[in-house]
């Protein structure tokens, strides 16, 4: 089963305000389109971004990234058909398709859309009317209307994905939403609850409240990681998983990657779980020699299991040789492949010591690193 979402960033969506479309505001310290980005990047295998073919930017800062993009269409139908048409080649079994104006979405909802797509065809989150419903000329009350088995529809709408292709196909256009396309072409559409949080920004206000939904959800934790190891005999050194000839060799019990042990502390830290001495004890003779990622993918793997993915996380290596700046990238990768990051959120890079202390004295390596960790 692979699954995919379609997230739709390409209305002008100007009634919020600001001058600029607002998937590409601030909210939070982020813009809106990565927040909604993010939500979904661990939940599916593949994230479809449909932008305008005017948001030049856009198109340039996300080409090079994980997520496929798709131009946007003359509405919102034709910008999803895009979305879809996108997937072809993709073997793609159920697919959600998102509003980017809605970052607050939980991943019990995402989770909970994929489950009911298990049994149904299509299923999308709603919350049941509760206010009373009036009619009304925009300045006096002109009538009342029964809320009985009235719901405010929400997103993802997810569904299988060659049905929705179909729907789409012979849909006449016009439709609200993607769930009234599904039920003309006959596909029965089930509820999930949803959350009164799941807003969509429409109008200026709605970004101060979405901003205290996002204050009063996060739960963001900072750790630190410090190492030092000392040269000795050896024709190499491995700092952040990269081999670089040296005239000497770092000691120490396992493989000596100071780099790598300082962003597994970090990790830990941040976790309040210690640190790799207690997780991996020095005294133990297994691990004699062991690679260094056997740690930082256990870190990794304890905070997905205690919900945290990573942000971001900064290695400073303290040393005078040998020179880390040719090898800076390769290391990036490497991390990032490690932790399962993208390159832009591992940052790895040198400073002397101006040849003050043990560093300056190429008595040795240290490095020091920080990690940010994010409740998912």
């Amino acid at each position: 089963m692979t699954t995919a979402a379609i997230i739709v960033a390409a209305g002008r969506g100007l009634r919020a305000g600001g001058g600029t479309p607002k998937q590409w505001r601030a909210l939070a310290g982020r813009r809106v389109a990565d927040w909604t980005i993010d939500r979904f990047r661990d939940q599916v295998d593949h994230v479809v971004l449909v932008l305008s073919p005017d948001d030049d930017a856009a198109w340039q800062e996300f080409s090079d990234g994980d997520l496929i993009l798709a131009s946007g269409g003359s509405d919102r139908a034709a910008s999803v058909r895009n979305g879809l048409e996108a997937l072809v080649d993709r073997a793609i079994t159920q697919v959600l398709i998102h509003d980017v104006a809605r970052p607050c979405v939980s991943i019990s909802i995402i989770q909970n859309v994929l489950a009911a797509l298990e049994t149904h065809s299509a299923a999308a989150p709603g919350l049941t009317v509760t206010d009373a419903l009036w009619t009304g000329d925009d300045t006096v009350v002109t009538g009342t209307q029964d809320r009985t088995g009235l719901y405010a529809a929400q997103t993802p709408q997810g569904f299988h994905y060659e049905a929705i292709v179909a729907a789409h196909a012979a849909h006449a256009g016009g439709a609200a939403d993607d769930v009234e396309v599904a039920r003309v072409a006959g596909l029965e559409v089930a509820i999930v609850p949803g959350d009164l949080d799941n807003i969509k920004i429409t109008c200026p206000e709605d970004f101060a409240r979405a901003e205290r939904i996002m204050r009063q959800d996060m739960d963001v934790r900072l750790g630190n990681g410090y190492d030092v190891h000392r040269f000795g005999d050896g024709d190499h050194v491995i700092l952040c998983g990269v081999k670089i000839p040296h005239d000497r060799g770092l000691q120490g019990h396992s493989d000596a990657d100071v780099g790598m042990h300082a962003v597994t502390d970090a990790i830990y830290g941040a976790l309040a779980q210690g640190d790799i001495g207690q997780h991996f004890p020095p005294s133990d003779p297994q691990w004699k020699g062991a690679a260094s990622e056997i740690f930082l993918r256990h870190a990794v793997e304890l905070a997905e299991q205690m919900g945290y993915r990573i942000s971001n996380v900064d290695c400073t290596l303290v040393c005078e040789y040998p020179k880390i700046g040719p090898h800076a990238q390769a290391m990036r990768e490497e991390m990032s492949n490690i932790m399962g990051l993208r390159p832009d959120q591992v940052s790895v890079k040198a400073t002397t010591s101006e040849r003050l202390g043990f560093t300056g004295r190429s008595e040795g390596i240290a490095s020091l690193a920080t990690a940010c960790l994010v409740k998912s």
